[in-house]
C-alpha cells in the first residue's frame, strides 16, 4: 500500500516541535475562550429575553400579579432578582468543559438553582395542589389583580393545577453558539500557535 503525504508537512513540524506543548495550551485557551463565548451567549440571552435568538413567550397575567402582590414589579421571564442568569458559569477539566448551573448553585433563598434551571428548561407540571383556606384566600387577590373573573371550572375540589411551561435559555442559546464554533475554534488555535488565519 502506498502512502501519499499531502498538506504542509514542514508546518506541522513547526506546530508540534517540542512535544506539541505549546499545541496542547493553545488548545485548552481556546477551549476556555469558547466556553466563556457559551456562557456569554446564555446570559445575553435571558437579559434580552430571547435566547439563540427565540424570543421567550411573555410571563402570565397571574405571574405578574403575584410578583406585584410579593412587591416585586419585573416583566422579564427567568430573572426576578438574577440568581439563575448569575449562577450560569464555566469548568473546564482537561480538554472537556461544562457550561451551565453546577448542582452544588443555590439561590438567595436557598433553593438549587440546578432544580430550577431544569424547570424552566423543559417545564414541569401538571401538579395538583390541595388548596388550604390561606391559599384560597391568597388565589382569589391573585386572580382579581390579573384581572381574571374566578370560576369553579378548575374541575377539582379545593385543589389547583399548575403547570410551569418551559423556557428554554440552555438549547437555543447553544445552538446559535455551534454555528461557527469550529472555524473560531481553530483560528483560536491558529492565533496562539503564531499562524496567520
Amino acid at each position: 500500500m502506498a502512502v501519499f503525504r499531502t498538506g504542509d508537512w514542514a508546518l506541522a513540524r513547526r506546530i508540534l516541535a517540542g512535544g506539541g506543548a505549546r499545541l496542547k495550551g493553545a488548545v485548552a485557551t481556546a477551549l476556555r475562550q469558547e466556553a466563556q463565548v457559551l456562557r456569554k451567549e446564555v446570559v445575553e440571552g435571558i437579559t434580552k429575553q430571547a435566547p439563540g435568538g427565540q424570543a421567550f413567550s411573555p410571563l402570565a397575567a397571574t405571574t405578574l400579579a403575584a410578583r406585584a402582590l410579593k412587591g416585586f414589579g419585573g416583566t422579564k421571564a427567568l430573572i426576578r432578582r438574577g440568581d439563575l442568569r448569575n449562577s450560569i458559569t464555566v469548568v473546564v477539566e482537561g480538554d472537556e468543559a461544562f457550561v451551565g448551573v453546577l448542582r452544588k448553585a443555590r439561590g438567595r433563598g436557598g433553593a438549587s438553582l440546578a432544580n430550577v434551571a431544569e424547570t424552566q428548561e423543559f417545564g414541569a407540571g401538571p401538579f395538583v395542589v390541595p388548596m388550604t383556606p390561606k391559599m384560597r384566600r391568597f388565589l382569589f387577590v391573585l386572580l382579581k389583580k390579573a384581572g381574571i373573573e374566578p370560576s369553579s371550572s378548575g374541575g377539582g375540589k379545593g385543589v389547583v393545577v399548575i403547570r410551569i411551561p418551559p423556557r428554554p435559555f440552555l438549547r437555543p442559546a447553544f445552538e446559535a453558539f455551534k454555528k461557527g464554533v469550529q472555524k473560531r475554534f481553530l483560528g483560536r488555535i491558529a492565533r496562539a500557535i503564531g499562524l496567520r488565519v
